[in-house]
């Protein structure tokens, strides 16, 4: 049960009907596992619940379940259109030279063309050039490491966009 010492944004999503929940959750992750075993969880006395919902719905992702939620990110360096999230968490990007951005869509091509799916990286932070690195070393992996990596980088980029989703809520 909902405590009233619930952060005000936490007590607005535990109180979202199932339908409208349920879209703000795909919009921080595209995986319908994640948000069905998110849903699950409501109510969270605290972000720290969500957050460990979020967590333990990562790990038990099925390598279907990463790919859908991997469907919902665009390429490294070339954000959704009218997508905020997408636009800021790819900030390390918009200033970068014309030689970046093509280097970035000649490897993203590249790790698209090996792993089946777009390079995912928690972007919030880095620059241009950190990300460019990140994704040479990690061209190199096993498949299933990387699909491990992807995972990790998955949670991280969703416990940014649960903890912004509070604060809008």
């Amino acid at each position: 049960m909902t405590s009233t010492s619930t952060p005000p944004g936490l007590a607005r999503f535990n109180v979202l009907p199932e339908d409208a929940a349920r879209a703000v959750l795909l919009e921080a992750c595209a995986s319908t596992a994640w948000a069905d075993r998110l849903l699950a969880a409501r109510p969270c006395d605290t972000p720290d619940d969500l957050e460990a919902a979020s967590e333990a719905a990562m790990a038990e992702l099925t390598p279907a379940d990463l790919e859908e939620a991997m469907a919902g990110h665009p390429p490294i360096g070339r954000p959704k259109p009218g997508d905020p999230a997408s636009a800021r968490e790819q900030r390390g990007m918009a200033g970068a030279s014309e030689g970046l951005k093509a280097e970035m869509l000649d490897l993203n091509l590249a790790y698209q063309d090996k792993f089946g799916h777009v390079f995912l990286i928690c972007a919030t932070g880095r620059t241009g050039e950190q990300m460019r690195d990140a994704l040479k070393e990690r061209i190199g992996n096993a498949p299933e490491q990387e699909r491990e990596i992807v995972r990790s980088e998955l949670g991280k980029i969703n416990r940014i966009r649960l903890a912004r989703l509070l604060e809008d809520a």
